[in-house]
């Protein structure tokens, strides 16, 4: 081993030590890659998931009776019968997030051609349910009311039937998006986090001092720091990977394993220099964290992982090439999801390796630029 690998690997071990010994970093790597993942993926789901529903029936009829029967989870909770004076009662106390009112002789006027009109009362309050639920709803009615319809005339003018088939995710479950991207925040967020805490804390301990006076390169006291760390994270997101995601979530993994953990490696490469950049910019923590909060929100917000890039302004979509995130999304949600090999995602592979060497090269100026004023 030549001296200067032995010397970032030397540090690189000093670095591990640090961390074994800060607590509540250990925590936060712990915590990021199990319950902040297994929370994302389950607790705010996309799609209806039993829905609080209460309905008025005036009719009391067949028709109406199967409309009832029809509202079933996991989508809808089992429907509350109410009453007339029950009905704003219980939407004031959100009880109900819909009440449905079926009018008084509804199969009557369905079987003689007419189109009755029903009422659907919605606490917007839960806004993602309210806006969702509304079209479950109408759909379901429809469903119910035409396959009633057909069995006493014909009914004309009938809508398209549209075959639907979902791939790649085939139960619409939004546990198995929400995993996978808090995987790849968590990755962005920790590297960021950990490289640069690790810098402020050399300089707030004075041991930085200590690195200086002994022979040793800045790209060495760099690279050791953006290697020790992005292993930390690495190994973290491989366990959270099998152990959370596919195990305790039971999101299937399509594609190579070792194909996405190369993919995040090399995103490591460029988001733990983005850390060092960062903390070169602070003088402290909190004003780390500071920094860190303007970088991570653009970062996770608008590099695909949360809205499609293709709902985003032109100029937002061009802007984000620049980060390493869009281009590390889009290479985990091929191979995770897709199952897609490396003659795929190679695109993805060469702009993040052609960033991370960028933003290693810009982070280690800025490097020999801070401690040159320390000496």
């Amino acid at each position: 081993m030549s001296g200067s690998f032995a010397n970032i690997w030397h540090l690189g071990v000093k670095e591990l030590r640090s961390l074994a010994r800060d607590p509540m970093m250990l925590v936060l790597v712990v915590f990021a890659f199990t319950v902040s993942i297994y929370l994302s993926a389950t607790a705010m789901p996309e799609t209806m998931n039993r829905a609080t529903i209460a309905i008025l029936d005036e009719d009391q009829s067949q028709l109406s009776m199967r409309i009832v029967d029809a509202f079933k989870p996991p989508y809808f909770s089992p429907p509350e019968m109410i009453d007339p004076a029950g009905m704003d009662a219980r939407m004031d106390a959100g009880l109900d997030t819909f009440a449905l009112v079926v009018p008084p002789e509804f199969q009557r006027d369905v079987l003689a051609g007419r189109q009755p009109t029903t009422q659907l009362n919605v606490d917007a309050t839960s806004i993602s349910q309210a806006f969702i639920g509304a079209g479950y709803i109408q759909s379901i009615v429809n469903q119910e009311v035409t396959a009633f319809a057909q069995r006493y005339r014909t009914v004309e003018d009938l809508p398209i039937d549209l075959v639907l088939r979902a791939r790649f995710n085939p139960s619409l479950d939004p546990a198995w998006f929400g995993g996978i991207m808090e995987i790849i925040n968590s990755v962005t967020m920790l590297s960021i986090v950990l490289t640069g805490a690790a810098l402020i804390r050399e300089r707030e301990h004075g041991t930085i001092e200590h690195l200086l006076v002994m022979p040793l390169t800045p790209a060495e006291i760099m690279a050791s720091k953006v290697w020790s760390m992005g292993v930390v994270v690495l190994a973290a997101c491989t366990g959270s990977l099998f152990l959370i995601v596919e195990g305790l979530l039971g999101v299937p993994i399509e594609g190579s394993v070792a194909l996405f953990l190369a993919g995040a490696a090399l995103h490591l490469f460029a988001t733990t220099s983005m850390g060092i950049f960062l903390a070169t910019q602070a003088r402290s923590m909190p004003q780390f964290g500071l920094l860190l909060m303007l970088v991570l929100l653009p970062l996770q917000m608008l590099s695909g992982g949360v809205t499609p890039r293709e709902s985003m302004p032109d100029f937002v979509q061009t802007l984000m090439l620049g980060a390493p995130t869009t281009h590390f999304v889009s290479l985990a949600q091929a191979i995770l999801y897709r199952g897609a090999g490396f003659d795929v995602v190679w695109p993805q592979f060469l702009a993040i390796a052609l960033i991370g060497a960028i933003l290693f090269a810009i982070s280690l100026a800025r490097f020999r630029s801070a401690i040159g004023t320390m000496t």
